[in-house]
């Protein structure tokens, strides 16, 4: 099955058209800026490597999907011949709320579910909404599957999603700790198991996606038992510029004294904290490593991110009761074998050894072992496309 996978944000749309039975990408690509008369349209075909960039107007969601199934049609530098489009699209819809606990095929009602899941996901839903309608616009005879960030997690036991808030809370405005990178956890899982030649079922791991946004998941016998992001993203690891786990009285008392609006607070924690609200540099880690000799804030913002993952795997550990593997995946957690040692420090007493000759030769793509004691510990290649897609063929075909 070829399956079209949807990423649609405020002005972009990502994508790839991935082969499920061969269970990798033909092309992927990036719409940005839609919405201006300079939107760029970028795409590069996996089997010769042959890329694409184009610019012109692109006024809404809808006009970007058509300039993709456009360029996906064209036989000299597409993925289908002539008039022939995918047979499935896939879409990432990041929060399903409580309505929803696995992948569905999309239709009417369940568009009108999503939509009710804005309130909990103001700043992803509508986006991903938008591209939903678009591609069942562009496409209307194919069939369509939402597949949700916070549905791997919807196992995750009442004690590990409640708030120590008053229930009524829960009751009335759905709030609890949802999860996210769902997608990205649930390949991390599969693909762990398959690198350590065992059964899901068998397994303890710790799944750490470690990007701009990072998170941590705690993955008992194929099941998410435990996250670090909770209602919204805004919760757990310290990340690029999101603060991460704080004193919630903290927010209180800044917004009195700053006079901050609501808005100025969520601001705040979202966009000016983490790696950047701490080193004042920037939000990224490659920055942040080539300051760090120089600048005690770089080096600051390094060990508290470092120190962070560090107290997750700990606890996660407890909470599993074990730990037979720590898999890293994302960008920071793909290509930086100095941040991966440093997250994990001091870990022996848990049968955590890095061995850095190979930690450091798993870089740029490189999946593998890099441990010397008992816990495996591996880097895995982010699979959210490819998971979304095999989400996809799972749902039409089961």
């Amino acid at each position: 099955m070829k399956v079209l996978v949807i990423n649609s944000g405020s002005s972009s749309v990502k994508y790839q058209v991935v082969d499920t039975e061969a269970e990798r990408p033909l092309v992927m690509g990036l719409v940005e800026r839609i919405g201006s008369g300079g939107a760029i349209l970028t795409q590069r075909r996996v089997s010769d490597g042959a890329r694409i960039k184009q610019s012109g107007s692109i006024l809404d969601h809808r006009d970007a999907v058509g300039a993709v199934l456009d360029l996906l049609r064209d036989p000299e530098r597409g993925a289908f011949t002539g008039s022939e489009g995918p047979d499935a699209v896939g879409h990432r819809v990041v929060h399903g709320g409580e309505s929803f606990t696995g992948s569905v095929l999309i239709n009417d009602e369940v568009e009108d579910s999503i939509r009710d899941c804005i309130e909990l996901a103001p700043l992803h839903n509508p986006h991903n909404l938008a591209g939903i309608v678009a591609a069942r616009f562009r496409l209307p005879d194919v069939p369509h599957v939402a597949v949700f960030d916070t549905a791997f997690h919807a196992t995750l036991p009442p004690h590990a999603f409640h708030y120590a808030l008053p229930y009524v809370l829960y009751r009335r405005y759905r709030i609890r700790r949802y999860g996210f990178h769902g997608t990205s956890h649930r390949h991390v899982g599969r693909r762990a198991a398959e690198l350590l030649e065992r059964s899901p079922e068998e397994l303890r791991i710790i799944s750490l996606h470690l990007g701009n946004g990072a998170s941590a998941c705690a993955i008992s016998r194929g099941k998410s038992v435990d996250t670090s992001m909770g209602f919204t993203p805004l919760e757990g690891l310290a990340m690029g510029t999101r603060s991460g786990d704080l004193d919630p009285a903290v927010v209180l008392h800044v917004m009195a004294r700053e006079e901050l609006t609501a808005s100025d607070a969520g601001a705040m924690l979202n966009k000016h904290s983490g790696l950047l609200g701490l080193s004042g540099i920037s939000g990224d880690m490659r920055d942040l490593m080539e300051e760090e000799g120089t600048s005690d804030r770089a080096r600051l913002a390094l060990d508290v991110y470092a120190y962070r993952i560090r107290k997750y795997v700990g606890a996660y550990a407890a909470a599993m009761g074990g730990v037979d593997a720590i898999a890293f995946t994302g960008g920071v957690g793909e290509n930086s074998a100095a941040i991966r040692t440093r997250a994990l420090q001091d870990l022996g007493f848990l049968g955590v050894e890095v061995d850095e000759e190979r930690n450091g030769a798993l870089t740029g793509g490189e999946e593998g072992h890099f441990q010397r004691g008992p816990v495996a510990l591996l880097v895995i290649r982010s699979g959210e496309e490819l998971t979304i897609a095999r989400e996809t063929e799972r749902v039409l075909t089961s």
